[in-house]
């Protein structure tokens, strides 16, 4: 979202949203977002919107330029099927996420402030994450299968869909390609570095430079997520 709208150059005010303590899972969090994730965008009449796609597509039709989506119709719905795709892949990402900052804290909790957090989470997928986070950490192999995933499901799909533009959809740089930059940081910052090179995946890899290249992705300060 941050960088969707660093792209168009409009000003706002980020609020850390604390995921450790739960601030996520706060009643006051819920009502704006009853899946209990972020990001969440308020604007400036009330209105909330939540999920990263839907917020962008927002943003780009309320203020359309420079333009984040294709032109067309077909492309558009090109976009929004990567944006799908790229979403469906977050439980592959949070095993190496949350094994930072979010587990050193979560498994001090005791048995009860255990429970008390996981009834405060509204999706059972999260639930499940969140107690193998505190109690369960996951096994080299299933961290393997993720980055497995990964890397054939995301970085092998880009590969093949990156076209003469170096964008993923029709001819130029769109939301497909920043639903995708999370991801893409986070292999290439530790999951798997060794795929995020030019023989490995030289498209990707021209891709990611483009990406970075960009003054938007510096003012968006998408930081690492290896700090605790």
């Amino acid at each position: 979202m941050r960088l969707c709208l660093a792209e168009k150059g409009l000003a706002f005010e980020s609020k850390v949203v604390d995921l450790v303590k739960g601030e996520h899972h706060s009643p006051e969090f819920l009502k704006l977002n009853p899946n209990g994730v972020i990001p969440l965008l308020i604007l400036q009449d009330g209105r909330v919107l939540y999920e990263s796609g839907t917020i962008c597509e927002y943003v780009d039709e309320t203020w359309p330029d420079p333009p984040l989506r294709p032109a067309n119709a077909y492309g558009r719905a090109e976009m929004r099927n990567w944006i799908r795709h790229v979403d469906g892949l977050i439980g592959n990402l949070i095993i190496f996420n949350w094994a930072h900052g979010m587990a050193q804290v979560a498994q001090k909790w005791t048995d009860a402030e255990l429970a008390e957090r996981l009834a405060r989470v509204p999706s059972k997928e999260r639930r499940e994450a969140w107690l193998r986070t505190a109690r369960k950490p996951y096994t080299e192999e299933e961290r393997a299968e993720a980055r497995d995933k990964l890397k054939t499901a995301l970085l092998d799909r880009m590969e093949a869909a990156i076209g003469p533009s170096g964008w993923l959809v029709g001819d130029r740089y769109s939301l497909a390609d920043i639903g995708a930059v999370p991801f893409v940081k986070r292999i290439d910052e530790e999951i798997a570095p060794d795929e995020m090179t030019r023989a490995r995946h030289p498209k990707v890899a021209a891709w990611w430079a483009a990406i970075q290249a960009r003054p938007a992705f510096a003012t968006a300060r998408i930081e690492a997520f290896t700090g605790a």
